[in-house]
């Protein structure tokens, strides 16, 4: 097991996914790589003040890299097309500052709350990791329950893809559930996987429904890569402080559901032997049912079984 580092500069940041894109590391299964990201919108890590506007990272190609800022990629060696790749998010620490905002722009979700017109609400945060606060311009609070809205590979097809919507390889997930020592499995679309993270939230609510989480840098993030061969899955899954999860993404958020449902329903199968009726009939009693996200092109649900739901089964 090696331990790697990467740093955000302009060697290791791209905005765009894609399987053309070189990896900047190559490493084992097994292996814990630590990373300092920058904010989703290429700010500088380190600002003068955390309530005045953040500086962005000189040089970046904008017409190239339109998207997050991305850390990666990163390639495992012996990686193959349809195994699944567990990521364990060993550490999760934020920077020194944050913004959010509501409002004020154009977007579906702004024209159906009506908050189109009129001045974007925007607040600037000042974060304390060691206490897990963020306080805002006018001094009010949050408990921040940091996490990393993007972790993902590209798909199989050629050319670049937009980090903005989740898809089943990971990407946009931004489920508030997947903090500090969370497991996540994805699929692997291509060979070598070429993983790839950023868009640090400090804190979010189900739905990110303004579009923004409290975006932020993080001071490290460290996670281990375990490769697993054996384990075939078409969509996303976690196991977290919550339970197992399951994710659903599609531009219908009840189709979302649907997929997220047969995601539980097959780790019931596995876990438990049940039936398919039978695994919808405990799901009615057991699993809750999330909107994830409603504000990247593709929506995002998830279903959890929380621990021990089911511990009485025989």
């Amino acid at each position: 097991m090696t331990v790697h580092t990467i740093k955000p500069n302009l060697q290791t940041l791209h905005g765009r996914f894609s399987r053309e894109i070189s990896p900047i590391l190559t490493i084992d299964s097994g292996d814990i790589v630590q990373y300092q990201t920058l904010d989703a919108g290429w700010c500088n890590f380190e600002q003068a003040s955390p309530f005045e506007r953040p500086t962005k990272l000189a040089g970046r190609n904008r017409e190239l890299d339109w998207g997050h800022a991305l850390c990666g990629p990163i390639a495992i060696r012996g990686a193959k097309a349809g195994m699944t790749l567990e990521i364990r998010l060993n550490k999760i620490r934020t920077g020194a500052w944050g913004w959010s905002t509501g409002g004020g722009w154009d977007s579906y979700w702004n024209r159906r709350l009506g908050v189109v017109e009129g001045d974007e609400w925007l607040m600037r945060w000042r974060l304390n990791p060691d206490a897990g606060l963020a306080t805002n311009q006018y001094g009010q609070t949050l408990q921040m329950s940091p996490f990393m809205g993007i972790l993902g590979m590209p798909p199989a097809e050629t050319g670049d893809h937009s980090t903005y919507p989740p898809r089943f390889c990971g990407g946009n997930i931004d489920c508030k559930e997947l903090t500090e020592s969370a497991r996540v499995f994805l699929p692997i679309p291509v060979d070598g996987g070429l993983f790839s993270l950023g868009d640090g939230h400090a804190v979010q609510g189900d739905g990110e429904v303004s579009g923004p989480a409290l975006e932020c840098p993080m001071e490290q993030v460290e996670l281990a890569f375990h490769l697993l061969p054996d384990l075939h899955i078409d969509f996303p899954r976690a196991y977290t402080n919550a339970g197992w999860i399951t994710f659903g993404f599609h531009e219908d958020l009840d189709e979302a559901v649907m997929i997220a449902m047969d995601g539980m329903i097959d780790l019931l199968k596995e876990q438990y032997g049940m039936q398919k009726n039978q695994a919808v009939a405990w799901s009615s009693l057991v699993v809750n049912l999330r909107a994830t996200q409603i504000v990247n092109e593709v929506k995002g649900a998830h279903a959890i079984l929380p621990h021990d739901a089911l511990a009485g089964l025989k």
